[in-house]
């Protein structure tokens, strides 16, 4: 199908816009951008810099995506922004452009959900089918793996992780790294236990289940050494593949675990 861009929108010819895409009123596109085939921008929405946004998105009114990082660093790099598929970006959303330091990239994957007013700073790296509720806020360099749903008006610090499957409660300061599969949530946020209902949802085996609650016990309730009890879950649980991605991200943190 043809694309449908309205009389008001700006957009330059160096653009690369897919077939079947709609750009409604006044929105802003800029010479590097890409918005392959399906996409909708309502109206109002801002696009510039190196980005590229894939299939069957959906933006909605006054999002701004790759305008340049909030980092003082930054001197005007090539850096950009790659959003895959099927994204749904409330408005008011801002997703800036990769600042020095990293890869280049700020990248976004697929089926994620940005409520109103989320902001996503440079260098960031969202996985799939990601939940972001109203005014949360990732700062730079920021990790959250696929399935993670991150409550309204939480504030994650710079090179903090949220793990895969995991929940962080609204209002929620996050200064270190949330493992895979758990609940955290407070204004210096700690856990909670097992995200249970969310690993229930997402078609977790009761089997499952019943060994990450025993490894998130030896992990987090036995009052071991954090080293230890990951040598005695490799031991005890080697072919888990869950458990098994619990300790490595346990292993790679840079700074320090919510316990």
């Amino acid at each position: 199908m043809a694309k449908e861009i309205h009389n008001t929108a700006v957009i330059s010819t160096k653009a690369k816009i897919g077939d079947d895409v709609y750009i409604g009123p006044y929105c802003i596109i800029g010479d590097e951008v890409i918005i392959k085939n399906g996409s909708i921008l309502q109206s109002h929405v801002v696009i510039e810099g190196k980005t590229e946004i894939g299939e069957g998105c959906t933006i909605y009114p006054f999002a701004s995506i790759g305008l340049p990082p909030q980092d003082l660093k930054y001197k005007g790099e090539n850096t950009g922004v790659r959003i895959g598929k099927k994204n749904i970006i409330r408005e008011y959303v801002t997703i800036h452009r990769a600042s020095v330091g990293g890869d280049g990239i700020t990248e976004i994957g697929d089926s994620n959900f940005l409520m109103g007013y989320v902001h996503i700073a440079h260098d960031c790296k969202i996985g799939n089918g990601v939940i972001m509720a109203n005014a949360a806020a990732l700062a730079g360099h920021v990790l959250v793996e696929d399935f993670a749903v991150i409550g309204g008006l939480v504030a994650v610090h710079q090179f903090s992780r949220i793990g895969a499957y995991s929940m962080v409660g609204g209002f929620s300061g996050i200064g270190q790294d949330i493992p895979p599969y758990t609940v955290a949530s407070g204004a210096r946020a700690k856990l909670y236990g097992l995200n249970l209902i969310g690993l229930k949802r997402h078609g977790f085996s009761d089997k499952t289940i019943s060994l990450l609650k025993k490894a998130y016990k030896i992990i987090f309730r036995e009052k071991k050494a954090l080293k230890d009890a990951l040598k005695i879950i490799k031991s005890e649980f080697p072919d888990v593949p869950e458990i098994k991605h619990l300790v490595e991200f346990i292993e790679k943190n840079k700074r320090g675990i919510c316990r």
